[in-house]
């Protein structure tokens, strides 16, 4: 019996997976395939099929389903062609099978090779629970300056596995989704892949906040019907307005993305109800290439004649597109019964570019047919080669830590684009927030080097001025400025961060010299031997991170060497490894293999398969029970226990997944008291905070640590920091504090 049911289950996979290839071949077809990229296809495709038998996910599904669905999202969302798509299914062969990549070179061809190459670095960057740190992402990012590619299909194999992450253990969950946050969505965003950026950031709340994830998810489905009939409502005076024009086009109307709501609510701490534009309508013109700018225009004259827009919203990306080439009229106006409907403009060919980014960005350049170098050379200057341009320059000079590195790239990912105006004329884009120092840094590394300041429209102001769209700029600069560290403080560009740490670096180096001479005189005199084994303990005894720092610390006299007394701190560090003699022999080692262990004291918190270690509550996030947690191995401070939702979680999971422990509540933990804070906000009225302080203290008869309260023009906030049991018992007195007249919100927030 056994045997003929998995007889009857593998037909039903062979079934599925022929199922499968023909909707990728039906998808790649599209494209006009030559037989030979046909023929390419079906070669990998067998090779991954013979490669992955027998092999399985962690689902149970068939191994192969996933390269084969890592290859459609290839063709279908991204819209490559016959070598990426040959790539994709192949992306795992090299790694994690008896395929080499010499094979590969032999049955394709050099490019095909050099991006599985390229995936296959990826993947071993990858440590065994899943979590890429700082020092490879660096690595996986500077696969930009072999072939973008790569990129394009890491992003959408990270896409399948994050539709498909339900099968794995909830710490590895919390890891992956961390990454897809931190740096996969902002980097799907900037290469203008909207559809895959906005589901990787919807399937990354789903894990990391799941209650609102759900939540907003239900509230939306609830809404869906109502939604419709609106969307119907606005859109049906505008399709009667634009017929008689003659302007072929296409209105579609949807909601926003729930990860764009859920951060909208976050950010102006708003419950969904009191959202205004939550509906987003797109109008789609199929002009040709020479009258689309135009064609939107008119559209959207005809809209004013409509509907009243909100000035302040208005954003032209036609005139000026994004970086990543994007193009679009965006405005927010005012629909029937005063609510408020975001309203984008745009072209067959611009919807085609906003979907596919990149990809549809290379199939509408000028001189498609003409052989690669005469088409580089034709769209070298097109605004999305631009920006890669720049992310190889900043690849190429970046010198400092990984974590630096990391940090100042993502600065340029998600950032809206301001353009401003050089004395002759010329237009300079950078990131919202950019000082008149970024500008000069833009312009030049020497430029920037030896800015004094900037004239603004003509206004003499300092360099950390913050640039406006529309403002002429004019740097002034000195033969005798030197940048300095205060400057890392207003700079948001990646490209003057780094040369501004490289120019500090470099000034450093020249001072270190003095203070080692300094140091090695001193150690002389002690009569001590002047070793690495010294150097460190010397090292750790000014908490520093280098000899280098401590060096440079001596030369500038922040080290003052008349107080240097080695042998007095040779006692100092004998005398604390005395003290904490003790401590480290009690101290359990945690690895990332490490064994079950039980100690016998009970606690609050239970770490990794069943430890009971010492920890405690990370202030950021003040962590209750009942809260999903877990544990952070810190350097010097043990183990901190986060709720996983706490505003660190993200960066603590993606640059040092190997610290991150499993943590859980002991079940038989007895009823303590924890410290919570929650805000409160309304109408501002007599006896409003009297009413508060009773729900809280008298009826509930709950503890509270501190209470502040603000009033300005009739509209109040405040902070309350109380002690409670749990986190059902902090949800049942939020809900009850909601039943307090001219309250209109109550939230957790954090410490």
């Amino acid at each position: 019996m056994t045997q003929t049911n998995n007889t009857e289950q593998a037909e039903k996979e062979k079934q599925e997976l022929i199922r499968r290839y023909r909707t990728l071949l039906r998808t790649a077809n599209k494209n006009n395939l030559s037989k030979s990229d046909r023929d390419k296809i079906s070669k990998a495709f067998n090779i991954a099929v013979n490669a992955h038998k027998d092999v399985r996910r962690k689902s149970g599904e068939p191994y192969i389903f996933h390269p084969l669905a890592v290859a459609q999202i290839v063709a279908e969302d991204i819209g490559l062609g016959a070598t990426s798509i040959a790539c994709a299914l192949m992306h795992d062969v090299v790694e994690d099978t008896e395929v080499s990549l010499d094979f590969i070179k032999q049955n394709f061809d050099e490019q095909t090779a050099r991006i599985i190459d390229g995936l296959t670095k990826i993947s071993n960057l990858v440590d065994q629970h899943g979590s890429i740190q700082a020092e490879n992402f660096k690595k996986m990012l500077l696969t930009l300056n072999d072939d973008i590619r790569v990129i394009l299909i890491k992003l959408a194999d990270r896409l399948h596995n994050m539709r498909t992450l339900d099968s794995m253990s909830s710490n590895t969950q919390l890891k992956i989704a961390s990454e897809t946050q931190y740096i996969f969505a902002p980097l799907a965003h900037r290469l203008g892949l909207y559809n895959i950026k906005t589901e990787l950031e919807d399937l990354a709340l789903r894990y990391l906040h799941p209650l609102e994830y759900r939540n907003l998810a239900d509230k939306l489905a609830a809404t869906k019907t109502q939604r419709s009939r609106y969307i119907n409502q606005f859109i049906s005076p505008l399709e009667k307005k634009l017929e008689p024009s003659g302007i072929k086009f296409e209105i579609k109307g949807r909601a926003k993305s729930i990860s764009s709501i859920y951060t909208k609510m976050e950010k102006n701490s708003m419950q969904f109800e009191d959202l205004y534009d939550i509906f987003a309508i797109r109008i789609i013109l199929d002009s040709p290439i020479e009258s689309e700018k135009n064609d939107c225009w008119l559209v959207y004259g005809a809209i004013t004649e409509i509907y009243t827009p909100v000035p302040n919203r208005f954003k032209d990306w036609i005139s000026n597109p994004k970086e990543n080439g994007y193009e679009s009229i965006h405005n927010t106006f005012i629909g029937p019964n005063g609510r408020y409907v975001e309203v984008q403009i745009r072209s067959v060919r611009m919807d085609e570019i906003a979907e596919k980014g990149y990809a549809a960005h290379w199939k509408y350049k000028e001189g498609s047919e003409l052989p690669a170098e005469k088409q580089k050379q034709n769209i070298k200057d097109s605004s999305i080669d631009e920006w890669l341009r720049k992310v190889r320059d900043g690849l190429e000079g970046s010198k400092g830590t990984a974590l630096e590195f990391l940090e100042d790239f993502r600065l340029n990912l998600y950032t809206e684009e301001i353009f401003v105006f050089t004395p002759k004329g010329d237009l300079k884009k950078l990131p919202l927030g950019a000082t008149a120092l970024d500008y000069a840094f833009e312009i030049h590394t020497d430029v920037g080097s030896k800015c004094l300041g900037a004239k603004v429209n003509g206004k003499m102001l300092p360099l950390s001025h913050k640039l406006k769209s529309g403002d002429r700029v004019e740097i002034i600069t000195s033969q005798t400025q030197r940048p300095n560290e205060d400057w890392l403080r207003f700079v948001v560009t990646s490209k003057a961060r780094q040369r501004i740490r490289e120019a500090l670096r470099e000034e450093k180096k020249v001072v270190v010299d003095i203070g080692k001479e300094i140091l090695q005189k001193k150690f002389a005199s002690a009569e001590i031997p002047f070793n690495a084994q010294k150097l460190d303990e010397l090292v750790n005894y000014y908490r520093l991170h280098s000899p280098l720092d401590l060096y440079y610390d001596i030369a500038i006299g922040k080290i003052v060497k008349e107080k240097i007394d080695l042998k007095k701190i040779q006692d100092d560090i004998i005398k604390r490894k005395s003290d904490n003699k003790t401590n480290e022999d009690s101290k359990v080692k945690i690895h990332q293999d490490y064994k079950r262990t039980k100690v016998n004291n009970k606690d609050t918190i239970i770490l990794g398969e069943d430890l009971e270690l010492d920890y405690t509550f990370a202030k950021c996030c003040t962590p209750i029970p009942g809260d999903n947690v877990f544990g952070f191995v810190t350097i010097g401070e043990g183990i901190k226990i986060h709720r996983t939702d706490c505003p660190n979680a993200t960066s603590l999971f993606s640059q040092y997944g190997y610290r991150v422990m499993k943590a859980r509540w002991a079940s038989d933990e007895k009823k303590k008291d924890f410290l919570a804070s929650i805000s409160v906000s309304g109408i501002d009225s007599v006896g409003l905070v009297s009413s508060i302080t009773n729900v809280i203290s008298k009826e509930l008869k709950v503890n509270m640590q501190s209470i502040s309260f603000e009033s300005k023009e009739g509209v109040f906030e405040g902070k309350i920091n109380l002690y409670i049991t749990d986190v059902s018992h902090l949800e049942g007195l939020m809900d009850k504090l909601k039943t307090v007249t001219g309250l209109d919100n109550v939230r957790r927030v954090n410490a």
